[in-house]
């Protein structure tokens, strides 16, 4: 897709050294997990170079948690969330976006960690190009959009995200700031649990103002 030129924004070009985070790293629980991956990188490796970015938005849902996939037990479309910590949950929400969640818990547990925006630093163009627009701040904000960005569809899910994959996360490419916490956006089930983790003043979280200063 071409895209006009006058639109564009100025892009980050550096290149990043992040490692591999291992298995071993994370939390066990489910909301300390989706706090830990603020300020981490999620990473997709492609023949057209790697795309990159901060995570600066998650919503943890817990074991038991009603507005959760895993709540109804386990099936064949969320049997990844019952996989150990840190496996790729991909669904197709509202039958438009995918999203990108984390398993959190031990093998056969549901629960999972949902990835709702991402500060891109590399790979801009390729997520430009999977995106349809220049607009920087809008490109992973939301987990719709950040799917869309990465090129992260349901062949992923189920992938192990500390393996040797395309897809994967990473250290933090830089200190991370103030962590806030609200209630998870858009659900109609246990509303008031404080389960969304974001970077305070970061443009690139999604949501109402108010839920991100």
């Amino acid at each position: 897709m071409l895209l006009p030129r006058a639109a564009a924004e100025p892009v980050p070009t550096a290149r990043h050294q992040v490692k591999r985070l291992s298995r071993r790293s994370l939390p066990r629980d489910t909301a300390a997990l989706a706090r830990f991956l603020i300020g981490k990188t999620l990473v997709h490796d492609t023949g057209e170079g790697r795309m990159s970015g901060r995570i600066v938005e998650t919503e943890a849902y817990p074991p038991g948690d009603a507005s959760g996939h895993a709540f109804i037990g386990q099936t064949r479309r969320n049997r990844s969330l019952f996989l150990d910590r840190g496996h790729a949950y991909v669904y197709l929400g509202y039958g438009v976006w995918h999203l990108l969640n984390v398993s959190s818990e031990s093998h056969g547990v549901g629960a999972g960690v949902l990835l709702r925006a991402v500060e891109p630093l590399e790979g801009v163009e390729l997520m430009q190009r999977h995106r349809g627009t220049l607009r920087l701040r809008d490109l992973a904000r939301g987990p719709g959009r950040l799917a869309a960005a990465f090129g992260i569809d349901r062949k992923f899910d189920g992938v192990d995200l500390f393996g040797k994959g395309p897809l994967w996360l990473g250290s933090a490419a830089r200190a991370v700031g103030r962590i806030g916490t609200s209630p998870r956006i858009g659900i109609s089930r246990e509303v008031d649990r404080r389960l969304r983790f974001y970077e305070r003043g970061n443009p690139h979280v999604s949501g109402p103002k108010r839920l991100t200063i």
